[in-house]
């Protein structure tokens, strides 16, 4: 899960007509110091995965039809280097019975919660009680193959929020749901904190004198910059909840409960090249968006890489090796 904020300035290589350069050595990730193992645990292996989405809040449509897209792109087919390319990635690990993680996600529906049932200021065992008032009112509880995604509007506080997370994973209790299920939150962080978790969108803010210098923002490939950044969280926690959706799964480090998942490993990794405070070599298109991947109905994307098992690094389609 992202955990843990990153304040470093991450720098940028690109050309304006969609090619990359690289200048930097190639860094991408290292399991150096955690060993990414695997505990016996299950992934999210069905064929077909039904993903259920609550929107909470008030949502814009334009901003729901950009994450919807994203969604979609994970096991749609689009112009190389893909969203479906990087979800090969992903599809890599496997459970002890040998069933990669699912090849499908499937958006099987939606629950508009526009009234915060909940209220504005929320706590992470508060998810829990708003997947059961979705499930009440209009979800199927599907306790074999569902995955829910809880989105919370910019006007939303989470506990931690900003200050520890941008998003996370874990799963319901039988006690409050009525079954145990793979769920992700993930927060806009358009009025609170972009400089935190829509990086690289908006800039840190410098501490007092740091000497830090400001450098030009990047332009988010569907022009918001709460949106763009919640599509990278979206994709991080997708990964690590696919690999360890019960925490006994993928991870490294000696606690299940702040674990070190395939997406922690390569966190501020875009690009060939990433690492130490550099998030590689990426796209800009004729607009100057800056993007990694593609998706469905031309949508571009920016989304960190994941661990790859097979090259024992971290890894994106757009890779240049």
């Amino acid at each position: 899960m992202i955990s843990l904020i990153f304040l470093f300035l991450l720098s940028l290589s690109f050309t304006s007509n969609g090619q990359f350069y690289d200048e930097s050595k190639n860094y991408e990730g290292s399991s150096d110091l955690v060993n990414l193992e695997y505990h016996m645990g299950p992934v999210i292996s069905s064929p077909e995965t039904s993903l259920y989405i609550i929107w909470y809040g008030r949502w814009n449509p334009t901003h729901q039809s950009t994450i919807r897209d994203f969604i979609y792109s994970v096991s749609s087919p689009a112009k190389h280097p893909s969203v479906y390319d990087w979800w090969k990635t992903v599809m890599l690990y496997k459970d002890q019975t040998g069933s990669n993680i699912t090849r499908k996600l499937v958006l099987s529906g939606e629950f508009h919660d526009s009234t915060y049932s909940h209220g504005s200021l929320l706590t992470r065992f508060s998810v829990q009680s708003i997947i059961r008032t979705a499930v009440t009112n209009k979800l199927p509880l599907n306790a074999l193959n569902g995955l829910y995604l809880v989105l919370t509007s910019d006007d939303v506080e989470m506990q931690e929020f900003c200050r520890a997370i941008c998003g996370f994973h874990y799963f319901t209790f039988s006690t409050i749901v009525g079954a145990t299920v793979p769920y992700v939150w993930v927060g806009n962080s358009r009025k609170q904190c972009p400089e935190m978790c829509a990086y690289p969108f908006a800039q840190p803010k410098p501490f007092p004198g740091s000497g830090f210098v400001s450098r030009e923002k990047m332009k988010p490939p569907n022009g918001e910059v709460g949106i763009d950044g919640m599509i990278s969280v979206i994709a991080h926690e997708l990964a690590e909840v696919s690999s360890n959706p019960m925490l006994n799964g993928w991870y490294g480090g000696e606690d299940a409960m702040a674990p070190t998942e395939i997406a922690d490993l390569c966190l501020g990794v875009y690009g060939s090249g990433g690492g130490g405070g550099y998030m590689g070599s990426v796209y800009k298109d004729r607009w100057r968006n800056v993007y990694n991947v593609n998706g469905v109905r031309g949508r571009k994307y920016l989304i960190q890489w994941v661990w790859d098992l097979t090259r024992n690094r971290c890894f994106g389609p757009n890779a240049m090796n």
